[in-house]
């Protein structure tokens, strides 16, 4: 079995994080791995929400996994600040492997900040030129870009050209927020892909940006081409969409079981 690494936050609801990442690698068949870096809930008096981890604790669970269990691929999701960015990158060029994914994780569903202040000059310099691929969501590719506006998919084309400069062999952008159908668009610097999926109504998709790297994390860890796997993950996710678990308080989360209750083949997923 081939083993994945996610390097990410907990999110105490369950839906996205560290939780999304490893249900995800259960359900497409990969041993799944964990190095938290931080935890997400809200305390219930100070209203603090993220509780970050201290180096030397995300550096144990780094070195536990590289020399005891083994790494075909990983993915890294909320690393929060410039010293974990510095610790992740100074970490990869210590270990071999072969694929990286890295989720520039910046903001929460509802716009709470997931990085801090000062850690995107690490991101870019030092953690992005390790990257098999990044996927950025539409704000992320936007703070990534100093503020660019993207509003259609063209807009999405210029951004994964622009962000491929910074190093990574490929940049997925992703284009939920726009209107029709969920299109995205893979660029490897020569080749430019768009990928469109039904775009199903619900505000509860919680953890699917999580849930799509680590879908692409699998394939690439099972020698999926990248475009193979991004094709996969994107089925993974939006079958998980359609059949979305709602919550009461707050947006609800996607379903890792519904791509195989759906199969691959009953989500069509087009590639211009």
């Amino acid at each position: 079995m081939k083993k994945t690494l996610t390097i990410a936050g907990s999110a105490a609801r369950g839906g996205a994080g560290i939780q999304a990442d490893l249900k995800t690698f259960q359900e497409l068949g990969v041993y799944g791995t964990s190095a938290i870096t931080a935890f997400v809930a809200t305390h219930p008096r100070t209203n603090q929400g993220v509780f970050t981890q201290s180096l030397d604790v995300i550096e144990a669970q780094l070195h536990t996994i590289a020399t005891q269990i083994g790494i075909d691929a990983l993915k890294t999701g909320m690393l929060f600040t410039k010293d974990i960015i510095e610790l992740v990158s100074d970490w990869l060029s210590t270990v071999q492997v072969k694929h990286v994914v890295i989720d520039p994780v910046m903001f929460g569903k509802v716009g709470t900040a997931l990085m801090e202040e000062g850690a995107m000059s690490s991101l870019k310099d030092k953690l992005l030129p390790h990257a098999t691929i990044m996927t950025p969501n539409m704000p992320e590719a936007e703070y990534l870009l100093g503020g660019k506006k993207l509003t259609s998919a063209t807009d999405l084309q210029d951004a994964a050209r622009d962000l491929h400069k910074l190093g990574t062999q490929f940049v997925l952008v992703k284009g939920g927020r726009l209107d029709g159908p969920a299109t995205d668009v893979l660029y490897d610097g020569v080749r430019m892909v768009t990928l469109e999926a039904p775009r199903i109504d619900t505000i509860h998709t919680n953890g699917a940006g999580c849930s799509y790297s680590a879908a692409i994390t699998a394939g690439l860890a099972q020698d999926l081409s990248v475009e193979e796997a991004v094709m996969q993950a994107k089925k993974f996710v939006t079958a998980g969409i359609r059949r979305a678990i709602p919550f009461e308080a707050v947006a609800g989360a996607i379903d890792h079981r519904a791509y195989k209750v759906f199969g691959e083949h009953d989500i069509t997923v087009t590639r211009n």
